[in-house]
């Protein structure tokens, strides 16, 4: 009984064979995580300050909610020392997603998904010094709305999963507002446009036999954003090379880094990044008992 229980589970996780190498670190899926299900995550950013050369660090705990087969939520707060020197409550935001197309084969599928996130952040536009005051120098180009920018952002995901191969394209628009207690500044874009080619690949194991089998997958994203507003352009590429374990099919590690390809937006942080998440999923969390 607890052999055909696994076996069962193994097959309806979102974290199984013809699943796990598309659960990229940096970027979302069309895929959604199972129904009824709620996934607990806790993300660390390691980021090198361009003003003054410190590491500072964004914590992120996140709550994930498997609504049915096509919707999913996340609710995302955030926590770090990006922008002022102690590490403080910056705020949080609200992530959507439906799946409105799914083309499923034996271990292929094609599945597409309109996303949207929606942030309110109490940040400074520029980073601020020891004596509380901002560091005029420090100039940020780039917005972010998970942790640096209020907002929200929009847009479309197409993910090809081709047996251990699984590849995902994003498409997005992002509109930044004020801050709470800070006004977004003249000299910034209030209109951008994101995107990302992400691949993941299966590594381990190479033939499923349990559902309490390690899986260890290799990932490699490229991910872009260009400024939109006139006389305010900007844009840069990344690429984001990440190592991801799932283990008894419930709980992830990812350990990932970040670096610019190209681009000549003026940013404070992400020239370079090292992301460490630990992510734990119950299934089944919402099941009415009898």
């Amino acid at each position: 009984m607890r052999r055909f229980v696994g076996m069962m589970l193994l097959c309806s996780l979102g974290f199984t064979s013809v699943k796990a190498q598309e659960l990229y670190v940096n970027s979302e899926p069309a895929s959604n995580m199972p129904a009824k299900s709620l996934g607990l995550r806790l993300t660390n950013k390691f980021m090198k300050m361009q003003h003054d050369q410190r590491t500072a660090m964004r914590f992120d705990p996140e709550m994930m909610v498997g609504i049915n087969k096509n919707w999913m939520m996340h609710g995302q707060t955030f926590f770090g020392n990006v922008m002022q020197d102690n590490i403080r409550f910056e705020g949080a935001s609200v992530y959507a997603k439906y799946r409105f197309l799914s083309n499923d084969q034996p271990h292929a599928h094609f599945r597409m998904a309109a996303y949207a996130r929606v942030s309110v952040i109490d940040n400074p536009y520029l980073p601020t010094g020891a004596d509380g005051k901002p560091v005029m120098h420090a100039k940020n180009e780039d917005l972010d709305l998970e942790g640096g920018a209020s907002g929200a952002n929009v847009g479309i995901v197409a993910t090809e999963l081709l047996h251990k191969l699984a590849l995902s394209g994003t498409l997005g628009y992002n509109r930044y507002t004020n801050n709470v207690n800070h006004n977004i500044l003249d000299d910034l874009s209030r209109n951008a446009v994101n995107y990302s080619i992400s691949a993941g690949y299966l590594l381990f194991p190479k033939k499923y036999k349990s559902y309490e089998q390690t899986n260890m997958n290799l990932y490699v994203e490229f991910l872009g954003k260009s400024n939109m507003d006139a006389g305010k352009t900007g844009y840069y590429v990344d690429v984001a090379p990440a190592i991801q374990f799932i283990f008894n099919s419930t709980t992830r590690l990812d350990f990932s880094y970040r670096t610019q390809l190209a681009g000549d937006m003026q940013r404070q942080m992400l020239y370079s990044q090292y992301l460490v998440r630990v992510e734990h999923n119950i299934f089944n969390a919402f099941k009415k008992r009898k």
